[in-house]
């Protein structure tokens, strides 16, 4: 499908549902035809063949406080690496903190004694992200794999991909130059002084820009370079190299996105974030080198191609766009998750106190009102050329997106219209879920 018939194709389609079904008798049945009942890991079988063979396999979820997502995230996850060879996983974290985790799974010098004793320190809103039950037991059994691998093979890791965390990011560079090359030290720490008068506070930052200060930016990308450029002066391996330019690469980007939030009232900030996330992901299978293959956990909005949903019009890519464009379709395989109705865990306003909500039944004529209509509790659909000519399918629907900020009130708004079929590779549906299970209560 060209992309301008697409948004043509979704603005008629748009007028149709507001004036009624468009054919669902007959669809819901066609689905219901199609659905594959999920209860246990076993079922998996059709959706790690399809994706198994694939450099990327991309996992999304429909808010990110759900259990059902993460446990069944994790199930896939087990099978793509214990039986399809996948190299790591990449999640929507941060970079600095959730390499803790990466070391205690491959059991690296200097790591954590559990992966609670890492996921309980985590100390960035929202901690219950990553700091969950769910994490820990994926954690603990990827340490155990490890640990089985024998001389020579490449241990799993999970690293954050994101480009928050940034201060941090700045520190345990910094720290890592001091131990393995003073002089290198001094001329970083002297590019990021330039943050200094903003209290390495990046929301001031990003204030002050406003009012026409100079940014930082050549700084950040100074030190980069610098680090790019100085490869054999640091008697180090591949992967503690990658640790170091990764930060570094954390702070530039992080600029950029601040910088690019406070100056720019179009998709560019959201754009840089999902750039970073996505070049992260290349740089990984780039450190694990030639055939690697990578697993990335993300909300649907990063998962799902952007370019089949109404994200398209207002300019917003996202990592499964960039991610087909880039590998090719051929070899990337996006799943969605979603729910009709349930529980989540979020919080009423950045950095408030976590809570259950409530999510509302799903509104009529969206993607999560069709799937419940076949009358199956949990099931996962594969997209085919089958069902993307049909022409009931193709029609676009509103689709959950729920983040870690969640207004049960604003919940009707918090979908967005989606061409299903082509969006995904795959979905997997839940009717009713439960909220995370987070570390500390």
């Amino acid at each position: 499908m060209s992309l301008l018939p697409l948004k043509i194709s979704l603005f008629l389609s748009f007028m149709l549902l507001a004036c009624g079904s468009l054919g669902n008798d007959n669809l819901e049945s066609y689905l219901k035809n199609k659905a594959i009942p999920l209860e246990k890991a076993g079922e998996l079988d059709q959706l790690i063949n399809a994706a198994g063979d694939k450099t990327l396999a991309l996992l999304g979820e429909a808010s990110h406080g759900t259990h059902e997502y993460y446990i069944w995230r994790d199930s896939i996850s087990r099978r793509l690496i214990a039986e399809k060879g996948f190299n790591f996983i990449a999640v929507e974290g941060d970079f600095a903190s959730l390499f803790e985790l990466n070391r205690y799974v491959k059991n690296k010098p200097g790591a954590a004694g559990s992966a609670r004793e890492v996921l309980e320190n985590l100390d960035r809103w929202p901690q219950w992200m990553w700091g969950n039950h769910e994490v820990k037991q994926l954690a603990e059994w990827l340490r155990s794999h490890n640990d089985q691998l024998g001389e020579g093979q490449s241990k799993v890791g999970f690293y954050g991909m994101d480009v928050y965390d940034e201060w941090t990011s700045k520190e345990v560079l910094l720290k890592f130059l001091q131990d393995h090359n003073p002089e290198i030290y001094q001329q970083v720490n002297e590019q990021y002084s330039c943050f200094e008068p903003y209290g390495f506070d990046s929301r001031v930052y990003a204030r002050s820009l406003q009012t026409g200060r100079s940014d930082c930016s050549e700084h950040t990308r100074t030190v980069v370079e610098l680090l790019q450029n100085a490869r054999g002066e640091f008697d180090v391996d591949d992967y503690q190299y990658f640790y170091a330019v990764q930060n570094a690469m954390v702070v530039k980007n992080a600029e950029k996105f601040y910088r690019k939030s406070a100056t720019r009232r179009d998709a560019s900030s959201w754009n840089s974030r999902v750039h970073h996330m996505h070049e992260t992901v290349n740089r990984l299978l780039d450190v694990y080198g030639e055939g690697s293959k990578g697993i990335v956990w993300a909300h649907n909005t990063h998962i799902g191609d952007a370019r089949f949903t109404e994200m398209y019009s207002a300019g917003n890519q996202n990592i499964g766009e960039l991610s087909r464009v880039h590998h090719g379709p051929e070899n990337v395989f996006s799943i969605g998750f979603t729910t009709y109705r349930g529980q989540v865990k979020a919080g009423a306003s950045w950095e408030s106190e976590r809570e259950n909500m409530q999510i509302a039944v799903a509104q009529r004529n969206s993607v999560e009102y069709l799937l419940n209509q076949t009358g199956l509790e949990r099931f996962y659909l594969m997209f085919d050329d089958e069902d993307r000519t049909h022409d009931d399918f193709m029609q676009p629907r509103g689709h959950r997106a729920v983040g870690v900020v969640f207004n049960p009130a604003n919940e009707p708004r918090q979908y967005v219209n989606t061409v299903l079929p082509m969006r995904y590779d795959a979905i997997i549906f839940f009717r009713e879920t439960q909220a995370l299970n987070p570390l500390i209560d």
